[in-house]
């Protein structure tokens, strides 16, 4: 894990994302980021000078009508004595089932947001900490600008006016590959996701897209990293969070 630390110290010293007293929720899915996040905030607050509790939450999507066993991730938050809690939701069967969306990822994601920053006041947390990571960053530039047409993507760290509550990504420096070897290092938990859609999204295409590109001209994601950076697209060159309001 001392790479991924590393990576996340960097981002929280860089975006001022986490300060003393902060409660902060974790929303852990169950896949190898959320579950890197979370290893990596406990074993972080042993040692970088900042006084912080976690609260870890998954919401089950229930997906099938059949509820996730979510067993595993609660003897992890155990052994590290953080709190822990599951949401069951109906959120699978309302968006397969009775909607029958035929590009699901945008309604779940938007339910899931609003579960999850309902649970974050509920538990009194004024921040929320995702484990969207550096390949993810990328990831949404480039379906920003190919399928909506715009320059953008989401911020390290953004302030939910609405909740009154910080949002923020502490694992934004960090590659897929490195989260992935830690993960199997430390023998995290993974809960394999059953979503019907897993593995035939947009996403997925831009992520096959820049694995293409990579391998045809290595480098490739890091200059557009470097260009959201000296462009200081949606906080990216470290803005302050204030700047960059997001009403939900």
């Amino acid at each position: 894990m001392q790479k991924i630390l590393g990576y996340m110290r960097k981002a929280i010293q860089e975006y001022d994302l986490i300060h003393d007293g902060d409660r902060i929720c974790v929303g852990v899915s169950g896949g190898k980021d959320s579950l890197v996040l979370l290893n990596g905030l406990t074993l972080l607050r042993r040692f970088i000078g900042i006084d912080y509790e976690l609260v870890a939450v998954t919401l089950d999507p229930s997906f099938g009508g059949v509820a996730g066993d979510y067993s595993p991730i609660a003897e992890l938050c155990a052994s590290h004595n953080v709190e822990y809690h599951v949401i069951r939701t109906q959120i699978g069967e309302i968006v397969f089932d009775v909607r029958k969306e035929p590009n699901p990822c945008s309604l779940c994601a938007r339910m899931r947001r609003g579960a999850l920053h309902d649970a974050t006041l509920k538990y009194g947390c004024n921040k929320i900490a995702l484990g969207h990571n550096y390949d993810d960053a990328v990831e949404t530039f480039i379906m920003n600008l190919f399928t909506e047409g715009r320059i953008g993507c989401f911020s390290p760290i953004s302030y939910l006016s609405r909740k009154k509550i910080h949002l923020i990504r502490p694992l934004v420096f960090a590659p897929e590959r490195e989260i992935s070897k830690a993960a199997i290092k430390n023998n995290l938990p993974i809960v394999k996701s059953k979503c019907p859609a897993d593995g035939h999204t947009n996403r997925q295409k831009t992520k096959d897209f820049l694995a293409e590109m990579e391998r045809a001209d290595h480098g490739f994601k890091d200059r557009i990293f470097g260009a959201m950076k000296r462009a200081d697209v949606d906080g990216w060159g470290g803005a302050h969070p204030e700047i960059y309001n997001v009403n939900e």
